[in-house]
């Protein structure tokens, strides 16, 4: 009977490591935008191949996916896809060449959104959503009924709408980050900028931090974007609930006076310091309001306050 108790606990014992080590996480993804979104998935180097790498997630859906511990990879969303019967096709933004409804161990093409996870094996989870790419659609990740922190992170933010000139993607559905766009060795932390050392936040990128101040707005952004948690399960809601202008502005780490380190950031005197910090107040302002960039010389403005001025003196003559 003692025999059969142990035999029994046994294998109760090696059951039981194996739930744990298939069952890993949950993932579960809800598309909360207008229009459908082809989610993307990549496993990194020595994971397995989740149930897809790429599928079709109509506006208002969920679906779910189960990973296992030790998990490693990312995932992203697609917009403007068209794919024919037999899922070949492509995508306006975040497609994953050579295009196709999986993806098939390709990743993005960058700008895009990334959310990006490591699976601990019996210790902490390690989670971002990352802008390094550039950005394509708003993106939350939370942690559910994990210990720990759990804190959830994303952007969600609708950063195609200011986007700068200079960033735009063709067609104007994505953002691209400053090593996309001009693909220096300052911008992109590459080469002699290799280290946190070297490579700053540039203004790009802050102005992507204030924006989303959660989310990994360039390389060596790893003190306030990358989240720990234990045993939880994920959601990844693309298009959630954006915040009040009150809100977004209240979470910008931009402070007045601060200078803004890396590339295009200047000389450092008092009078950049200011008109990037101006800058950034004014691009999260046409965030909400949707409003381009204006970039009319400051001349023009005064001479239209004076011929208003004139007209109103002429008036009461």
């Amino acid at each position: 009977m003692a025999l059969f108790s142990n035999c029994f606990l046994l294998v109760l014992l090696i059951v039981s490591r194996g739930v744990i080590s298939v069952s890993g996480a949950t993932f579960t993804f809800k598309n909360k935008c207008d229009f459908t979104v082809w989610p993307g998935i990549l496993a990194s180097a020595g994971s397995p191949k989740l149930d897809s790498t790429g599928f079709e997630l109509a506006k208002g859906s969920s679906r779910v996916f189960q990973a296992p511990t030790g998990w490693s990879g990312r995932f992203w969303g697609r917009t403007g896809c068209n794919f024919d019967g037999s899922g070949r096709g492509s995508c306006a933004t975040g497609d994953c060449a050579p295009g196709g409804l999986e993806c098939n161990g390709a990743g993005a093409t960058p700008p895009a959104t990334l959310a990006e996870f490591t699976l601990g094996s019996g210790s902490q989870d390690f989670y971002d959503v990352s802008l390094v790419d550039g950005y394509n659609l708003p993106m939350v990740v939370e942690g559910i009924g994990g210990s720990g922190a759990c804190a959830s992170t994303g952007c969600v933010v609708d950063l195609n709408r200011g986007c700068p000139t200079e960033l735009r993607a063709d067609g104007g559905g994505a953002c691209k980050s400053a090593c996309g766009a001009f693909g220096t060795d300052e911008y992109c932390c590459s080469g002699a900028y290799n280290t946190p050392a070297a490579c700053k936040p540039s203004m790009y990128s802050q102005l992507f931090k204030s924006a989303c101040p959660k989310s990994y707005s360039y390389a060596f952004d790893d003190a306030t974007s990358t989240f720990t948690c234990s045993g939880a399960d994920y959601t990844i809601t693309f298009c959630p609930s954006l915040p009040s202008l009150k809100s977004s502005r209240d979470s910008s780490p931009v402070a007045t006076g601060t200078t803004i380190g890396g590339s295009g950031s200047g000389s450092g005197s008092d009078s950049g310091t200011i008109q990037q910090a101006s800058f950034a107040s004014s691009w999260l302002a046409n965030l909400a309001t949707g409003d381009a960039i204006r970039t009319r010389p400051l001349a023009f403005e005064t001479a239209i306050v004076l011929v208003v001025s004139w007209i109103l003196s002429f008036l009461h003559l």
